[in-house]
């Protein structure tokens, strides 16, 4: 039997709002009866991300414990959060022909937990009462948020907003996006449950450049700035304060060139313009930690990155993935996986790396019941 000892969290700085949360969490009732409070707090930081909703059903006190900040800076703190891959599926319509699912195509999300190797899908959106093509899909703290589609039937855009939480494993509807209906627009989410839009075209095909928040907790938008240029068909990451636009099409062109909301500032910052000659992989643009930028390029066989103002490469893409993949980042990893123009995937690597350095990369296999997919997003939980 392991011996249980006490762990080492740092409380007794007196002053520090670290110790501050600590001292107004702890002086409550027992976590777990007959154990010393620190004891029933190591417990539930390490169980598994999938049975928090569990947990909040137990009682008060585990609800107000599982939806403290706190609660999931200890988590991490004590490396029990997990990293999860969200995919977005085309799914073909049961026992329909594919002249029907080619028309009426059939969407749902799954998991990939990193840290198990475990495939699980998510709950369905409960309000769909049509089906939209070509979503934002966009991970907060403890959300997933889906903004707009495209309705594949009308071609109209729609301006809903879906928000999943890993607490309560619940769905529910947010405010709508504000106007003008947009299209093909930069989002990116922040770890303050917030998430940033800028650019798109509206309805009329017209590139915009106005952006705007979503406040996750409050439920409502704010509208920023607006950007100093239209950007329509560009992408957006999120990383040090800062919401970055890059690239984006003007005159029916790709280019390179960026654009950066300081959100301690409020307001858009220039930055510096680099030339990129592979145009077509602005948008496998993805951040990574410690500020890092990867995308592909070299004709998309080699994965570039970017730390400060300079691109160099970090290793040579595997066959089975070049061209113009889905990526996504996280911590010192980054996935890769190509779709092939029917929509099913036909490869999905894994690139660990040391400092930025690439060691080398794993192959991910992926159950037979979960094929193809659109767009991915990645979550710490």
């Amino acid at each position: 039997m392991h011996s249980l000892t006490r762990p080492n969290y740092k409380f007794s700085q007196k002053n520090s709002p670290l110790s501050k949360k600590a001292e107004n969490f702890f002086y409550m009732e027992d976590l777990i009866p007959g154990l010393p409070e620190e004891i029933g707090l190591e417990c539930l930081i390490r169980v598994p991300h999938g049975t928090l909703p569990l947990l909040r059903q137990v009682c008060r006190r585990w609800k107000q414990a599982t939806e403290s900040p706190f609660f999931h800076h200890l988590r991490r703190s004590a490396g029990s959060f997990h990293h999860l891959i969200i995919f977005i599926e085309a799914r073909r319509a049961a026992r329909r022909s594919l002249r029907f699912f080619s028309s009426h195509p059939y969407c749902r999300l799954a998991t990939l937990n990193q840290s198990t190797g475990e495939w699980a899908p998510l709950p369905p959106i409960p309000f769909y009462v049509r089906h939209p093509f070509f979503f934002c899909i966009v991970a907060s703290g403890l959300h997933l948020v889906v903004i707009g589609s495209l309705y594949r039937d009308s071609l109209t855009c729609n301006d809903s907003v879906y928000v999943y939480s890993f607490l309560s494993n619940t769905w529910h509807l947010g405010q709508p996006l504000p106007g003008p209906t947009r299209f093909l627009f930069a989002c990116a989410g922040s770890p303050d449950n917030q998430v940033f839009i800028a650019g798109g075209h509206d309805e009329r095909k017209n590139a915009l450049k106005s952006a705007m928040v979503y406040d996750i907790a409050k439920d409502n938008w704010t509208m920023l700035p607006e950007m100093a240029r239209e950007r329509e068909d560009c992408t957006g990451v999120f990383a040090a304060g800062l919401f970055q636009v890059i690239g984006g099409s003007m005159q029916k062109r790709l280019e390179w060139s960026r654009e950066a909301f300081d959100v301690g500032e409020w307001r858009w910052r220039a930055m510096e313009e680099d030339a990129v000659p592979e145009e077509e992989f602005l948008r496998t643009c993805v951040m990574g930690g410690l500020g890092r930028i990867y995308k592909c390029g070299v004709g998309g066989k080699m994965l570039l990155v970017k730390e400060g103002e300079d691109w160099r490469e970090v290793a040579e893409l595997p066959e089975d993935v070049r061209g113009s993949p889905i990526m996504v980042s996280w911590a010192e990893r980054l996935m890769v996986a190509r779709v092939e123009s029917s929509g099913w995937p036909s490869a999905m690597f894994v690139l660990e790396m040391k400092k930025g350095v690439a060691i080398g990369w794993r192959r991910v296999a992926f159950p037979k019941k979960y094929h193809g997919y659109i767009y991915t997003a990645c979550v710490d939980i």
